[in-house]
């Protein structure tokens, strides 16, 4: 995998904002606190992220198709590298 195909966090922050219009968000790279485990690339980024995101396709949905919808979103990321994500549904 070359460095321009790695999961970037200003790349996972535009794909959410595209296909979930977020009221907020934050997406924070957290590889480099993952080195040697498993799904790390050795590189210290694009494999382990966290995202904070508020939206409004979230209301009157339950937590797992609230994070349904995010995983979808990322499947282009997921299929290029991102191993973990951590998503916290903010309110």
């Amino acid at each position: 995998m070359t460095a321009a195909a790695i999961p970037n966090a200003a790349a996972i922050e535009a794909r959410l904002r595209e296909q979930l219009a977020p009221s907020a968000l934050e997406v924070i790279d957290e590889s480099a606190a993952h080195a040697g485990h498993a799904g790390a690339n050795g590189l210290g980024y694009g494999t382990h992220f966290r995202v904070r995101i508020a939206a409004p396709a979230f209301v009157g949905l339950g937590r797992v198709a609230q994070h349904r919808l995010v995983y979808d979103a990322l499947r282009p990321f997921t299929d290029a590298g991102l191993h973990a994500l951590a998503i916290e549904i903010q309110r």
